[in-house]
């Protein structure tokens, strides 16, 4: 028995360092230069979608300034054309592709290929672009997610490293890497790859997703330079009188963003009610048009500022210039219809500049807080509201304004406005979005499907169901 033992033991040893023998080392090497060359390809692709983006909403606006009434036919017909292509050739590529993500982490690698491809990530930089020379009103991050995890489980394939990691990590290292090299963002794509992607992280996928962020976040800083989305914002916010904005802030971010959310989800599960719901499943081509025709008297009645992603307006708005309080509520209601219309656009960006105007118009109602405090606070709000993140929302805000004296008041404010939305939408919006794409996958499919990752929301059309099923190993 002893001698057994031994022999067990002796074998276990020589096994360990077979395994830890220089030559397995060397093996690993290809897989560890794969993901290295993977958040670069990743950095660069978001750097060029952010480009395409810049340039195609900068033809809009010349079109608008030649006549402002142009837009009553360029949104309609942009925001059809999008809806048409993306039904025909890529039905994958709507919405953000945040959602697309997460449901592809409990996806079969046969399934996989439906939300996540090279022909997906090349259709999502074409459409977004698109739809924001349309005026559409929404964003590239949510996308750059989608485009990234394509990328990167595509070169994964190239370099045959599902031996090493599995596709789940690197479809969390890509998505990671994406809106880290969208936002300019690092730790921001750290902290949404934990957070939002996938909420159990696991210890062999934190070397994957930091190795990939980090060249992520090189490459963009080398090519774009070290400057913050949002530019700086210098500004501290002295205990007393003035953290009484943290909560008020917090309070109506949490149910502005929470009945947002709410809304989509609602409408993404159980479709629109009535005549609208009726048209939107027979005739989406038509829809999209009468969507497109809201968006241009949105952006007509706004003074053109709700159109795109919203950048110019957040910014112009913490650098001291005014915008009529009736922009953040016209701004969410056209990326409502924006999403609505179904074509491909995240929320990010106009989420972020909604939050600001919020901001801004309740520093009236707050004199002994500073405005552009309140601006601040206001995007960490209401973007938390939307996506019930609030690290991620606290950690983007202070990236893309360079202002670390503020964290503690926006991690203070992101986590009012998560309670509080919980309250409203007790279902997070991109997992409840998952689910659908979850739910349709496992109807009239032979293939198991994984929902470890999305336990927290039941399938649509199931909700009186236990909402984790039984996962499989892929």
């Amino acid at each position: 028995m002893t001698i057994s033992l031994s022999r067990r033991r002796i074998a276990a040893r020589l096994k360990k360092a077979k395994n830890a023998a220089p030559w397995r080392i060397i093996e690993r090497w290809p897989q560890r230069l794969s993901i290295w060359l993977g958040g670069i390809v990743v950095a660069l692709c978001a750097i060029l979608f952010a480009w395409s983006t810049e340039y195609a909403f900068s033809l809009f606006e010349r079109a608008i300034a030649w006549h402002p009434a142009a837009a009553f036919a360029i949104t309609p017909v942009g925001l059809v054309l999008v809806a048409w292509l993306t039904l025909r050739f890529v039905p994958g590529a709507q919405g953000s592709g945040i959602p697309q993500t997460i449901a592809a982490l409990s996806l079969s690698p046969t399934q996989r290929k439906s939300v996540l491809s090279l022909r997906i990530a090349f259709a999502k930089i074409l459409l977004t672009s698109i739809g924001l020379a349309s005026g559409a009103s929404m964003g590239r991050e949510g996308p750059s997610v989608q485009v990234g995890a394509s990328l990167m489980l595509r070169i994964g394939k190239l370099f045959r490293m599902e031996g090493t990691l599995n596709e789940r990590s690197i479809t969390l290292a890509g998505g990671a890497a994406g809106i880290a090299a969208a936002f300019n963002t690092p730790l921001a794509g750290v902290v949404f790859a934990i957070e939002e992607l996938s909420r159990s992280y696991e210890a062999r996928t934190s070397g994957t997703v930091l190795t990939a962020v980090i060249l992520a976040g090189v490459t963009s800083l080398s090519l774009v330079g070290n400057s913050p989305y949002f530019g700086h914002a210098e500004m501290v916010l002295e205990l007393g009188k003035g953290w009484f904005a943290v909560g008020l802030i917090g309070l109506s971010g949490g149910i502005l963003g929470g009945l947002f959310s709410q809304m989509l989800i609602v409408a993404s599960q159980h479709g629109l009610p009535g005549r609208i719901g009726r048209l939107a499943r027979q005739q989406p081509i038509l829809f999209a048009a009468i969507c497109g025709l809201i968006l241009a008297a949105i952006g007509l009645a706004s003074g053109h500022t709700t159109y795109g992603t919203g950048y110019q307006e957040g910014r112009a708005l913490l650098e001291g210039e005014a915008l009529p309080w009736t922009f953040f509520p016209l701004k969410i209601l056209a990326t409502l219809f924006s999403y609505l219309s179904g074509i491909p656009g995240g929320l990010f960006s106009p989420s972020l500049s909604a939050g600001a105007g919020m901001g801004s118009a309740m520093a009236h109602l707050l004199p002994d807080t500073p405005a552009k405090a309140c601006i601040l606070l206001g995007m960490a709000a209401y973007f938390t509201g939307v996506v019930q993140s609030p690290i991620t929302a606290a950690v983007i805000v202070m990236e893309m304004t360079d202002n670390r004296e503020l964290m503690v008041p926006l991690m203070a404010t992101s986590f009012v406005a998560f309670g509080v939305s919980r309250l409203v939408c007790p279902h997070p919006l991109y997992k409840a979005l998952a689910m659908k794409f979850l739910a349709h996958k496992s109807s009239g499919s032979t293939q198991p499907v994984r929902t470890d990752l999305s336990d927290e929301v039941a399938p649509p059309a199931a909700q009186d169901q236990e909402p984790r099923l039984p996962s499989t190993k892929e």
